[in-house]
């Protein structure tokens, strides 16, 4: 049981022991050396399996959170309120926020939570776990039903939170998993590699959605938009989620532990050196006898007053508020954008949209112009726009960070991000403002601003959205490193609450017969001043770049290990570590 004070009276008195016990000093020597090897190994397929297992989790995570933006158009033609102007069913404005914040609100609890335990029971412990949650809340929601006593809106919000705090739980897990497991030269790749998943998983639902809305568009053309044929589509577009996280369910069970956790968290630095010579150096030059108890070294624990003393230091707490503030501002406007594409699609392009049913020229459809050809027209369009922005934008975004993460910097990535998005809001702002809403619409504007638009999306990912999940991931001791990154996560999901609850109350004062409404211009513009404030809370943090994870933490290294406990005994012996990771790594 871990002590609940931040220094014990054994750890002073090993630190004045230090000299009189060389046991102390080679374990503190071994440490180093073990983290040294970490940090300069070369990329191997074990790396390749890291960034897989994680990246996968990212995947089904961004899947299933845009999905839902395509689903609910679809499950307002099915389960939505009949529009008094030309009859098609649509949720309403509180439903379809109801669905939107469901998944955040789940992330929240997921990220802080499993955060904590990822440093308290381990990493490899607690892996899975999250994506158990994740595939059975994604699945639920494909099996939902409606009943007399329960609308089904509320049934898929309440799987959607239950997914969300899965979704949430991956966050700090894939995270700490994929820093400690890389070398400091490769590091920022790695991770940006896993979260890139992220891109994949948006991408693949756009695809998705385009199929299943080709596939059953002579059915819908034949029998009308007030048919089960509908019903169909959202389940399967929002089930096939589950997939993916299914098939990496045994990868994640069966992922070695962090050396780091091992030795920093476990206190067994010969068990953790055995560790890292196992499946990043591909030897066995350290001979321990499998059967012998490891000597767990006493070295700064994880506990309340621990906790406040760490992040009491001015240095220590600027870098957490500024990770935490910088994520909550990046978030407004990712999620803001993300999950409320079909009202910015509709306001920015040339297109019909189920929402409001609007023609080109950006009036409302009457009974005797909307039909099924709309419906399916407006599908299929809402689908081909987002596989536009995930490839020309949220793709090219990531893999330019790739590129330059290890070369430029985290904080110059995340500051010019925040700087160009800045600018870029701000003029879709002014171009939206003076030339659409207008009785006669400006194409031109209108290709101009969606232009722009893409623009923002690409350099969100080569930008804030990659470095505020790579940083958290960096920045903390390790016996910290997954708590924190889950905070920093959890405030980004506040900030997506709190754009939807903003953008509901924006759409509530709308006309519903206007498609493209004034407040468009007012979203541009709090985006802008949300990326300024980005921007500023960037200073508050260090660059990561080329430098050890023990390093970033602003603690010495020399003389770590304070003593040791030869009476205690580590719970998994080197032969059954060894099997575990031999599987991991066929």
């Amino acid at each position: 049981m871990m002590e609940d004070i931040g220094v014990s009276e054994q750890d002073l008195l090993s630190v004045h022991q230090h000299h009189d016990d060389p046991q102390a000093h080679t374990l503190d020597q071994r440490r180093r050396a073990a983290l040294s090897e970490v940090d300069s190994a070369e990329f191997s397929w074990f790396h390749v399996k890291v960034i897989f297992v994680a990246g996968v989790g990212f995947f089904t995570d961004a899947y299933d959170i845009f999905a839902i933006t395509i689903a609910a158009t679809m499950l307002g033609l099915v389960y939505g309120t009949p529009d008094e102007t030309n009859g098609f069913r649509a949720l309403k404005p509180s439903q379809d926020l109801l669905l939107k914040i469901a998944t955040p609100l789940g992330s929240i609890i997921g990220q802080v939570f499993f955060g904590w335990l990822a440093d308290q029971l381990g990493r490899k412990r607690m892996y899975g776990f999250e994506l158990i949650t994740i595939v059975a809340g994604t699945f639920s929601q494909a099996l939902a039903g409606q009943g007399p006593a329960v609308n089904i809106i509320y049934v898929l919000s309440v799987w959607r939170f239950i997914m969300g705090i899965g979704i949430g739980g991956d966050y700090p897990l894939s995270a700490v998993i994929s820093s400690e497991f890389s070398a400091t030269r490769i590091r920022g790749r790695v991770m940006t590699a896993v979260f890139a998943s992220q891109g994949w998983g948006n991408l693949v639902a756009s695809l998705v959605s385009l199929v299943v809305v080709n596939a059953f568009k002579k059915a819908v053309l034949n029998d009308g938009p007030d048919t089960n044929h509908i019903d169909f589509m959202w389940r399967l577009l929002i089930g096939l989620g589950s997939v993916p996280g299914a098939i990496a369910l045994y990868f994640r069970f069966t992922i070695p532990e962090s050396p780091r956790f091992t030795m920093d968290i476990e206190r067994s630095v010969l068990k953790a050196s055995e560790d890292v010579d196992l499946y990043l150096l591909k030897g066995s030059s350290l001979e321990i006898d499998p059967d012998a108890p490891y000597p767990l070294a006493n070295m700064p624990k994880a506990s309340r007053n621990d906790f406040r003393a760490y992040f009491s230091k001015k240095e220590n707490f600027k870098v957490l508020l500024g990770t935490c503030l910088a994520w909550f501002c990046q978030d407004f406007a990712f999620y803001g954008l993300g999950l409320n594409s079909s009202v910015i699609f509709n306001a920015i392009t040339v297109f019909i949209n189920t929402d409001k049913l609007c023609s080109s020229d950006g009036s409302s459809l009457s009974n005797s112009a909307a039909d099924p050809t709309d419906i399916v027209k407006a599908l299929q369009n809402i689908s081909i726009l987002t596989l536009i922005i995930s490839a020309a934008g949220l793709l090219p975004g990531y893999y330019a960070t790739f590129l330059f993460i290890d070369k430029w910097g985290r904080i110059p990535i995340q500051k010019m991000g925040f700087a160009v998005l800045t600018l870029l809001f701000i003029l879709m702002g002014a171009l939206y403002s003076i030339f659409v809403p207008k009785e006669t619409v400006n194409t031109s504007a209108l290709n101009g601003i969606f232009f722009l638009y893409c623009l923002a999306n690409f350099f969100q990912n080569f930008g804030p959205n990659s470095t505020t999940f790579i940083i958290p991931g960096e920045a903390f001791p390790t016996r910290y490193r997954s708590t924190a990154h889950g905070l920093s996560a959890a405030s980004g999901r506040l900030g997506a609450i709190l754009a939807q609850i903003g953008l509901y109350a924006l759409e509530n004062r709308n006309n519903n017969n206007d498609c493209r409404p004034s407040f468009i211009t007012e979203i541009w513009l709090v985006f802008a001043l949300f990326m300024f404030t980005g921007f500023l809370a960037t200073t508050l943090i260090p660059e990561t770049m080329g430098r050890s994870l023990e390093d970033i933490s602003n603690e010495e290294q020399t003389g770590f290990v304070r003593g040791v406990n030869q009476t205690n005994t580590i719970e998994l012996s080197t032969s059954k570590k060894r099997h575990s990771v031999l599987k991991f790594q066929k």
